[in-house]
């Protein structure tokens, strides 16, 4: 799968550490920490709905794909 999380990124442009925004979303550090790291096998919609809603920002400027054959 060629799916790369930016949640880093956004983090970053926000100023917000990782457990701020945990706290603001809902979900564990760890769990933040497993989506940064592009280990998650799948994201709530929920969960997006909260990221987005916390980072003030779209999907796409969370996840982005790529072609892994290019």
């Amino acid at each position: 799968m060629a799916i790369i999380v930016r949640l880093d990124v956004m983090l970053a442009k926000r100023k917000m550490t990782v457990g701020d925004f945990a706290e603001q979303v809902g979900i564990t550090p760890a769990n933040v920490a497993v989506l940064k790291n592009g280990r998650a096998k799948a994201v709530r919609f929920a969960t997006l709905d909260a990221m987005c809603r916390v980072l003030d920002c779209q999907p796409g400027d969370i996840l982005e794909w790529t072609d892994e054959d290019e």
